[in-house]
């Protein structure tokens, strides 16, 4: 019988799984660390997709999830900071020229986003909008029932749309996204700059690394400058996602990534931000708003959904 291998590519770990069609069981899956002294990255793909196919089963396509910038019609990564080697690396054709089988390529966020709506918190909804709050912020948007990517793929790289102008410096270089102030990061980068100055109390002060996660167990137990920071991040939060309500109208916001689970920390000033920039109620009239559900299968299940969408789109084609 056929089957389908999915690939999730991240910075630490690749993740791959074979699946039967219409089933999100996999048959077999593997998950190893993304990079070794012994064999390339592309070796290590390779291989791993290898492992996960079962003996005498047939696969007939790959979807791969991975970090942009992506062209996903051509099945290029532009470039990663995670993977520096990799520029305009066209991963599609190197795995093509191992299984020689379609390979299907597309953001990681943006596949965790048509992941959760096709097996997750999103069924049942034909607009939707996923945002992933982690080390960086990611998006996915599903428009009418169908994965908004853009001309050339690049869209849904919500947490780099400005809400500051002038604001801190981003990841990526820019000044004033969002995701400089509400990421992991950006809450960890915003409490050591506060620190630098030395009348500034906090019991972070004593802490070497000071991660999003020990920031929020500051916070919990009243540090005022821990407290500040997912109050700053939640407020910016609330400002981009007003903008992006006002643009796709979704009837689903799901959110995921670790920096969503800090809870009302991020969620009181995130609501009120909300309400006090969306410009109209009726955007906020039955949406539904809710944690993820796949959790570390997203990337995943957002390939498989991939794999399943491009098989579809082929059918009625032939069908036509």
């Amino acid at each position: 019988m056929s089957i389908r291998i999915a690939v999730d590519l991240g910075g630490t770990h690749i993740r791959a799984a074979s699946y039967r069609r219409d089933e999100t069981r996999p048959l077999k899956h593997q998950k190893i660390k993304t990079r070794s002294k012994n064999e390339t990255l592309l070796e290590r793909i390779l291989n791993l997709i290898e492992s996960v196919i079962p003996e005498g089963e047939i696969p007939t396509a790959i979807g791969i999830a991975a970090p942009g910038p992506l062209n996903p019609r051509t099945g290029v990564i532009l470039n990663t900071p995670n993977i520096p080697d990799w520029e305009n690396y066209p991963i599609a054709d190197k795995v093509n020229a191992r299984f020689h089988i379609p390979v299907y390529l597309g953001n990681d966020a943006n596949l965790a986003g048509l992941g959760e709506w096709r097996y997750g918190a999103g069924q049942g909804h034909e607009n939707l909008l996923y945002l992933t709050i982690s080390t960086g912020i990611g998006g996915g948007v599903i428009s009418d029932g169908h994965l908004l990517e853009g001309w050339q793929g690049l869209a849904g790289e919500l947490g780099h749309v400005t809400v500051v102008a002038d604001g801190p410096v981003c990841g990526c270089g820019h000044k004033g996204h969002l995701e400089a102030f509400s990421s992991g990061t950006g809450i960890a980068r915003y409490v050591e700059e506060q620190l630098e100055d030395d009348t500034v109390e906090s019991s972070l002060r004593s802490r070497a690394k000071r991660t999003a996660e020990l920031i929020a167990e500051a916070a919990r137990k009243g540090d005022p400058l821990a407290v500040s920071a997912y109050e700053r991040a939640g407020k910016y939060l609330g400002i981009g996602v007003a903008s992006f309500l006002h643009i796709f109208n979704p009837s689903i916001l799901i959110f995921g990534g670790g920096v969503s689970q800090s809870g009302e920390l991020l969620w009181t000033p995130f609501r009120k931000s909300l309400q006090e920039h969306i410009f109209n109620p009726a955007y906020l009239e039955n949406l539904v708003i809710t944690p993820a559900a796949l959790g570390d299968d997203a990337g995943l299940l957002g390939a498989l959904a991939l794999v399943g969408m491009k098989e579809k789109t082929k059918e009625n084609s032939v069908d036509v």
